[in-house]
């Protein structure tokens, strides 16, 4: 088991989103490991292990429409119980 316990999943639709300025803004203010944010300037798909799930998608909502939000618990997983 890693530092951080949630996997954290979202899909993010707006306007010019431009992945790399967004996926640093995320590094720089939630900790976290794992972070993949891939798509175009009009959709991202999110991933994030954090401990602050919330946060993450409070920082999601600032910038457009987030939507298909999944936060699987970790720890969980690995003791052999639905995340």
């Amino acid at each position: 088991m890693g530092d951080y316990k949630y996997d954290t999943q979202l899909l993010l639709e707006g306007e010019n989103l431009n992945e790399d300025v967004i996926g640093k803004e995320i590094e720089a203010s939630i900790p976290g490991d794992c972070l993949l944010v891939v798509g175009d300037e009009e959709l991202l798909k999110i991933h994030y292990h954090t401990n602050e799930p919330w946060d993450l998608i409070r920082h999601c909502s600032l910038q457009g429409e987030i939507f298909d939000i999944v936060i699987e618990d970790m720890d969980r997983q690995s003791r052999g119980l639905k995340g």
